[in-house]
């Protein structure tokens, strides 16, 4: 039995499904070079007309809206037509429901002259990120990037014909006919999805359907960025930063289970940065690569690839060992290539000791999980490298201050009473102060701290805004100031209404450059599958499985879970004595 999203609508689509296929032909046997493409692709019509510049200008739009055959033809039937004269703006803004990787397929039936006529198309996350001017690379606020993917772009367009264009994240499609005293008909513009063609072999279900529509945006916000690799983001930061990761691991294992694109991205990005370098040239991602292969082994039990990344995980220790003097002063930052040596992530790098306590912290949990590591392959030598460097540590525990991020780490590691991490900084405002990368980790030292019904309400009320505010996945940074008068980011820009995607975002995501599907914001789904279901892995494999649900206000909760063994069925449903009812079953998949 497989178990299928519901909210994701892919079987639901009658597109077209384009898919290379390996084909034992002569002909593809004389293809040197040739590559299959992992990826599936399929063919969505929009959802609705969001803006006509001029309708008058533009007649029969509402074509666009119907599925078609993606094949152009000369018939008299009705086309969308945009004539433009000279120093006219003649545009349309679609909208396609939600936000999808991939580009646009235009078909025409006529322009009035042989000579290609010139659109302008620019892709947004948000309906007003389509209708800004890109920034010229220099990251300005109030204008769209153009840099990591090719978002707005001038093409000519065939006559009678068909072309296919953009490779980015987006949701809304502006098309401008920019030539002088031209004519176009449209038939369709129908956007491309590209991702991987998977089965939602996990799934979260309850009384509660905020948190059910949570889980499932989650899972689908990390489903579009598997592409060749796990990446961070489809319109930016398209590349494999191995520390923003974890989050995303832990998504995918709950909805996909031990997926090769986990390894690969582990693979290339090693190859990428050998030793004695950082992963990315900072510090911390190569302690989140070392929690990463501990929680990749435990959840699959693939022994043989933690085996193949046993050289590389002993020469992280062997690079941190002397970093760590006899008193506990670290000096990881000593590897200078990256301008972030001691990163956690954005919202944390003004607060210079809160993120010095995290940071340590966050080296002691990696050490820890390396121990573990160490323990199961029989390597004691350097299971007790790792507990001496702890040991030296703790030598000096800093205190986080009121960063949260600084208090979470400190209390997954051990270093700060988790019920104490919670009631005095973690909980202080409830979700204020959240980020989407490091509110995964609060959520855990909730979890720690028993506070489940607390870290469910803050799941709601931060990831459950961004819901609100029209998004069909999380964000790459959000705060819950940001909501105060805010539109939405599925409607035209309005003046009594802040532009929230324009007016927010610092660092390197300022403005339209903010990424409106990051995977490291997915982390809801992960915590509601492992302490709301309930399960985690009690061995490497699920070879033991602890089940212990936390249902807070919930009156019960289902879901599945992905194991090598099958998949897991769970149930849990409240007593009126307030106990609770748990049934479970093994789906041989």
């Amino acid at each position: 039995m497989r178990i299928i999203l519901s909210l994701l609508f892919l079987l639901s689509l009658q597109q077209s499904h384009a898919q290379y296929t390996q084909v034992d032909t002569p002909l593809l046997g004389e293809l040197v070079g040739a590559r299959k493409d992992p990826l599936s692709h399929y063919y969505l019509t929009p959802q609705r007309i969001l803006w006509i510049s001029d309708s008058t200008r533009i007649t029969n739009s509402h074509v666009l809206l119907t599925q078609n055959t993606g094949q152009p033809d000369m018939a008299r039937t009705p086309f969308c037509r945009m004539e433009r004269a000279k120093g006219d703006t003649v545009s349309i803004l679609l909208d396609y429901g939600r936000e999808l990787h991939g580009g646009v397929r235009l078909v025409f039936r006529s322009t009035n002259s042989g000579v290609p006529a010139r659109v302008r198309l620019r892709f947004g996350e948000s309906a007003a990120e389509c209708m800004a001017e890109p920034d010229g690379g220099d990251n300005r606020k109030g204008y769209a990037t153009n840099d990591h993917a090719i978002r707005d772009m001038v093409i000519d367009v065939p006559r009678y014909g068909m072309t296919e264009i953009g490779n980015t994240g987006f949701r809304f499609l502006r098309i401008d006919l920019v030539s002088d005293d031209r004519r176009i008909e449209l038939k369709e513009a129908a956007a491309r999805l590209r991702l991987r063609d998977l089965d939602y072999i996990g799934s979260f279900r309850s009384s509660d359907p905020r948190l059910d529509s949570i889980w499932a945006v989650g899972a689908y916000t990390v489903h579009l960025n598997m592409q060749e690799y796990l990446w961070d983001g489809i319109k930016r930061d398209r590349a494999i930063w191995l520390g923003d990761m974890h989050p995303e691991v832990q998504t995918i294992l709950s909805v996909f289970g031990a997926h090769e694109v986990v390894e690969q991205s582990i693979d290339l990005a090693c190859q990428q940065f050998p030793l004695p370098g950082w992963l990315n040239g900072i510090s911390s991602y190569s302690m989140w690569y070392l929690i990463i292969m501990h929680d990749w082994f435990v959840a699959s039990g693939r022994r043989e690839y933690l085996d193949k990344h046993l050289p590389y995980i002993r020469g992280i220790v062997d690079k941190i060992d002397p970093l760590v003097d006899a008193d506990g002063t670290e000096h990881l930052e000593a590897d200078t290539r990256s301008s972030l040596p001691r990163f956690l992530d954005w919202p944390s790098s003004t607060d210079h000791a809160g993120r010095e306590a995290g940071y340590r912290a966050l080296l002691t949990w990696a050490l820890s999980c390396t121990q573990r590591i160490m323990h199961i392959v029989g390597d004691e030598a350097y299971a007790q490298r790792c507990r001496d460097i702890n040991s030296r540590l703790l030598k000096q525990i800093k205190p986080a201050g009121r960063l949260k991020q600084g208090a979470a780490l400190m209390a997954i590691a051990g270093l700060h009473d988790a019920q104490t991490a919670a009631s005095n900084v973690i909980l202080q405002d409830g979700a204020a102060r959240f980020s989407t990368f490091y509110g995964y980790y609060m959520l855990e030292a909730l979890a720690l701290a028993d506070e489940h019904e607390a870290a469910m309400n803050i799941i709601k009320d931060y990831w459950g805004a961004m819901l609100d505010l029209g998004a069909t996945t999380f964000w790459e940074d959000f705060s819950l100031d940001w909501t105060r008068n805010a539109g939405r980011i599925d409607e035209m820009p309005r003046p009594d209404r802040v532009d929230i995607h324009r007016e927010y975002g610092d660092y390197c995501y300022l403005s339209y450059r903010h990424s409106l599907c990051h995977g490291w914001a997915s982390g809801p789904t992960a915590w509601l599958t492992r302490h709301v279901l309930g399960v985690t892995p009690a061995a490497p494999a699920y070879e033991e499985i602890n089940i212990t649900p936390h249902l807070g206000h919930l009156d019960w909760v289902e879901g599945t879970v992905p194991t090598p063994r099958g998949t897991l069925y769970v149930r849990h449903e409240k007593q009126s004595d307030g106990t609770i009812k748990t049934s479970q079953s093994i789906i041989n998949n």
